[in-house]
């Protein structure tokens, strides 16, 4: 069966997306409590779409959460929402004014994949793509199993 994913308001006009178009994510953001991340703790690629989507729809102090639960698929499942809250475990990237969090346990899992807003006919979303820890994914993209 599908799983479901959250689903973004769409923006007036669209968006359009350069093709080939990747910023890394360099962790530049720094405040007591969470840590910086350094090259050996892993890194996420974000691509352009994402961190000008991210941009319009962060209001304030918010940024992106990414999260790893089990469940969905194939076994674990992406969880995005936008917080306001950093925790002591967390990992903060920052690029261009837009920040991601990813906390230590969920890292493990996306270290080295790329965050993308991806624009359908029939939804909008953050997904995770080209995970380089999933062995395989589920069609909806928000599902995965690890590499054992």
């Amino acid at each position: 069966p599908p799983c479901p994913g959250r689903v973004l308001p769409r923006p007036p006009g669209g968006l359009a997306r350069p093709a080939g178009s990747l910023l890394r994510w360099a962790s530049s953001f720094s405040e007591p409590g969470p840590t910086e991340s350094g090259p050996s703790e892993g890194q996420i690629f974000l691509s352009e779409s994402c961190v000008k989507r991210l941009l319009e729809i962060a209001e304030g102090s918010e940024f992106l959460r990414l999260q790893v639960e089990g469940g969905g698929c194939s076994g674990f499942q992406y969880k995005f929402s936008l917080d306001t809250v950093i925790n002591p475990d967390d990992r903060v990237f920052e690029q261009g004014g837009a920040r991601v969090v990813v906390d230590v346990d969920s890292l493990a899992f996306v270290k080295g994949s790329m965050v993308d807003f991806s624009q359908e006919l029939i939804r909008s979303s953050f997904q995770v793509v080209s995970n380089p820890q999933a062995e395989k994914g589920c069609s909806c993209g928000t599902s995965f199993s690890i590499k054992i």
